[in-house]
């Protein structure tokens, strides 16, 4: 028999004769022969000229899309997103900082700290922060759907969820300044540095002291009035503590021991917050020229910060040069990141990925703030926020505003001055005019749906008016019928792999009952790789791999393999099998569905087995990765059909 339509089948068997008789139903589900699919295509306008384009110049970007014959035309979606900035959208991470139920001394400068920076950036554009709150688009054009929705379904923490973002009230914040001001001040101890927390006992430390140090420094910048003995006694700290290390280091410059004393993280953190107060000191500087070619990209990016405040443009030039060496850029999707060493210690300060990328993107902004590659590492630190609004931690995601903001005062990507047309085959859909003013309002979305998105190819072409850059993505999703479904995805890709296994003699050695070696045999099988329209045998067994590939760090994702109606998964209780990513796998009748909580950047592998049992024709859909949270994240392998025979 065959399948001619889709929902369910019913089956009758009749045995009848003379003097007895008998008959059964069976009722059988029956699949369309389709899925869901999305097609997503990114890409940007530069700002032209490094950013000093004549207020009437004109440039255009331009894809095209194809929508298949067969599909159901009502499910037919083209959303086009496009935004004159991403990193406006630091501002959804503020009320994440400022509800952290704990207070330690790094939580504490960075509850008032980053929303005091985001809010000045606000302020100097003129704009009205009432306006703001009341209606906010979506700065970053790869995110679909409602960013306040997103991130109250991310959120597991039990803090924030209620907090309203205080960038917009400047009473709030102002309280919040003289609250977090007034109890660093009573945090520092008494020899002018600061500790993890205060009271009884507490001593300075070197990292706690430079990141307040640093924090205040960049308070004062915008517009917050610091107390001038408690910054410079914490500045005096630093110096002292700097000048004890440069002497460690002068001893162990004679020292012939393989493992002397060398510079490391702490040392470039504590020199570039000292340059930051315009302090040097030659000593450390040259110290921290020997050791730079051993440096990791986090010291690096430090490092390159100092240097760029003090004008040591050799050396800088040769330390972009070192990080060029980790520098990851990705043209399919825009995007720039930093390949940290293996083996680095990920727990530590200094170990942080994100951390060391948001440094990198200052070291940018302060030495080529219009160039592609810093707006790549913005895009790509804004698609790996954990929680669709923040980072990992209170600190990284504090470090990060800050390095936004660095990268939007130094790219004027803030003060954008243009007009926007959308063009679908050559007739114009939609015009909009994109300022200062209404950078938080304007309509960012083109949307064409149902018939007016016909089969064929389409032309989509983005046109910019004025100044400034534009980002902008698209996602192309409908319902295909088509007969060989091919793969697609941009963020998240997945390649689909069969192979029979065929068994091999083998043994193992074991021990007997008097501590002899006994020769086991053991079950042992070579992967044969199938090809599209292979032929099995009815009980042969199959290994399904999921090659996965993904561009960036992401969470909550599901992979949903859809089965050959002739074949049956071997496991049958559904579970965490020990799998390399530490998978939750469903066993369901026509699909075998993995849940990944955290799935890392890279590429990856997910197994189980069939066994081929019903002879026929077989169609196996592709295999589909998806978000559960994030609309934008999907993909799908091609179509394997496959036979087996009795």
């Amino acid at each position: 028999m065959r399948v001619v339509a889709e929902g369910e089948a019913r089956v009758q068997m009749r045995a009848l004769t003379d003097e007895e008789s008998d008959a059964v139903e069976q009722r059988f589900p029956a699949y369309v022969h389709g899925i869901h699919k999305m097609d997503a295509d990114s890409g940007a306008i530069a700002a032209g000229n490094n950013g000093d384009a004549p207020e009437d110049a004109v440039d255009e970007a331009e894809f095209t899309i194809t929508i298949p014959d067969q599909r159901r035309e009502a499910e037919s979606r083209l959303e086009v997103r496009y935004s004159p900035t991403l990193a406006g959208a630091m501002v959804d991470a503020l009320p994440y900082l400022a509800s952290y139920p704990y207070g330690c001394t790094e939580q504490t400068l960075n509850r008032f700290l980053p929303t005091v920076i985001t809010q000045k950036i606000l302020l100097d554009l003129g704009l009205d922060l009432a306006a703001i709150r009341d209606k906010r688009t979506n700065l970053n054009a790869q995110q679909l759907g409602d960013p306040a929705k997103r991130a109250a379904q991310w959120r597991q923490e039990g803090w924030g969820d209620d907090t309203p973002n205080p960038v917009f009230d400047v009473a709030v914040v102002n309280g919040m300044v003289k609250q977090g001001v007034e109890k660093l001040t009573e945090m520092q101890v008494s020899d002018g540095g600061w500790g993890w927390f205060s009271g009884f006992g507490e001593r300075s430390y070197p990292h706690t002291t430079a990141v307040v140090v640093h924090g205040l420094l960049i308070a004062q910048q915008n517009d917050v009035a610091v107390v001038p003995d408690v910054l410079a006694s914490g500045i005096a700290w630093l110096e002292e503590y700097q000048a004890g290390e440069v002497q460690k280091l002068q001893n162990a410059a004679t020292d012939t021991k393989p493992f002397r004393r060398k510079t490391d993280a702490l040392d470039v953190l504590v020199y570039m917050v000292l340059a930051d107060a315009d302090r040097s000191n030659a000593a450390m500087l040259d110290f921290l020229k020997r050791d730079r070619p051993e440096m990791t990209p986090y010291s690096l990016a430090m490092f390159g910060t100092a240097l760029a405040k003090q004008n040591h443009q050799d050396e800088l030039a040769r330390v972009m040069r070192n990080l060029d060496q980790y520098v990851v850029e990705d043209d399919e999707n825009q995007t720039a990141y930093l390949r940290m060493p293996e083996g680095g210690h990920w727990w530590r300060w200094y170990g942080n990925d994100i951390e060391a990328m948001a440094y990198y993107l200052k070291l940018l902004a302060r030495t080529d703030p219009k160039g592609g590659r810093a707006s790549r590492l913005v895009k790509y630190l804004l698609n790996n926020r954990q929680h669709a609004t923040y980072w990992r931690s209170t600190r990284d995601t504090a470090l990060c505003i800050e390095a936004l903001a660095d990268y939007l005062r130094a790219s004027d990507e803030m003060s954008p001055d243009m007009t926007v047309e959308v063009w679908l085959d050559g007739k114009k859909q939609k015009e909009v005019r994109i300022t200062a003013a209404d950078l938080f309002t304007f309509d960012g979305t083109m949307l064409v749906t149902g018939e007016a998105l016909t089969s064929g190819p389409h032309t989509v072409k983005l046109v910019r008016r004025g100044r400034g850059p534009l980002y902008f993505n698209s996602y192309t999703s409908y319902f295909t019928l088509e007969d060989f479904v091919e793969k697609a995805g941009l963020e998240v890709k997945v390649e689909r792999r069969y192979y029979r296994l065929n068994p091999v003699e083998a043994e193992t050695n074991v021990p007997g009952s008097r501590g002899q070696a006994v020769a086991q045999r053991v079950e042992k099988y070579e992967r044969e790789p199938l090809e599209n329209h292979a032929e099995l045998a009815s009980g042969d067994l199959v290994e399904v791999e999921l090659v996965i590939e993904s561009k960036n760090d992401y969470e909550y994702i599901v992979f949903e393999d859809m089965k050959a109606a002739g074949f049956e998964a071997v496991d049958v209780r559904s579970g965490y099998t020990g799998n390399a990513l530490g998978a939750y796998v469903e066993y369901r009748d026509n699909r075998v569905a993995m849940f990944v909580r955290q799935l890392p950047r890279g590429r990856h592998s997910l197994t189980y087995r069939l066994r081929a049992e019903i002879p026929g024709s077989f169609s196996a859909l592709p295999a589909q990765a998806s978000g559960m949270y994030a609309p934008e994240l999907a993909g799908n392998s091609d179509e394997m059909k496959l036979g087996i025979g009795d």
